[in-house]
């Protein structure tokens, strides 16, 4: 699907779901920062604190472009969809969406160790205003399921298959949603700066034959110790292009 500009916020995006966009890439004159916070602030206190970052950067909300989440461990269908339907009408509040289009990216990803009590920011990207940038992108998380169906579990690539051949089909089905979204934006895995892997399993099979083989892996591939949001989800990836990144 082709992407959309959305001038308020200074970038562009793929659509996807009602609760995240499939990624985002910077429009013309702005270029993308991202932001890790030293240990994951709830979600009402990080909305707080992301939208005084913004005005101490001259920047409006609408500027906010994409999240990565920590939440407590894997929900049901249900319960995701009632902690998306929250997340989305504080996206509403900043003026991020419009006609029922979300144009935010978006991980959200629970810890197996030391996850937080409730949903919360780890980090966040937003733009910033630059004459003459470089590629500037977030692509959102992927798990082994294709989106936009009526259901999760239905659709789960090799459920509950820890076999290596199991998670190689899983990592190919992510790669190749990581791709897609790459090539809607005019990229490929040559202007990513990170590469991050979610997972429990042991991943280290595929890590020549699907990851390395791909090019995807020219900086290294950050691997957090973490679940995808769902129940049933066993492996998740997301990229990035950025050339500025802080901590706060």
């Amino acid at each position: 699907m082709p992407s959309r500009d959305f001038v308020p916020g200074g970038y562009r995006y793929q659509p996807g779901v009602f609760q995240y966009s499939a990624g985002v890439a910077a429009l013309a004159g702005f270029r993308i920062e991202r932001v890790m916070l030293r240990t994951p602030v709830r979600l009402r206190e990080g909305f707080a604190r992301i939208e005084a970052i913004l005005a101490s950067a001259g920047r409006p909300t609408t500027a906010f472009a994409a999240c990565e989440l920590r939440s407590p461990g894997p929900m049901s269908e249900t319960t995701f969809r009632a902690f998306n339907e929250l997340y989305v009408d504080r996206l509403v509040q900043f003026g991020l969406i419009v006609d029922g289009a979300n144009p935010v990216a978006r991980s959200n990803v629970c810890p197996e160790i030391g996850a937080p009590a409730e949903p919360s920011f780890h980090a966040f990207s937003y733009t910033v205003e630059e004459a003459a940038p470089g590629p500037s992108f977030v692509i959102s998380g992927s798990g082994e399921v294709p989106e936009g169906k009526a259901n999760y579990r239905d659709h789960i690539i090799r459920p509950g298959d820890e076999s290596p051949a199991g998670l190689k089909a899983k990592a190919a089905f992510v790669l190749d949603a990581m791709e897609a979204r790459l090539a809607a934006f005019g990229f490929g895995w040559g202007e990513t700066t990170a590469v991050q892997v979610y997972t429990l399993r042991d991943f280290h099979p595929v890590i020549a034959d699907e990851i390395m083989a791909r090019g995807c892996g020219r900086h290294g591939i950050d691997w957090h110790y973490c679940r995808p949001p769902v129940v049933g989800l066993d492996y998740e990836m997301d990229c990035r292009g950025v050339d500025r990144e802080r901590v706060v």
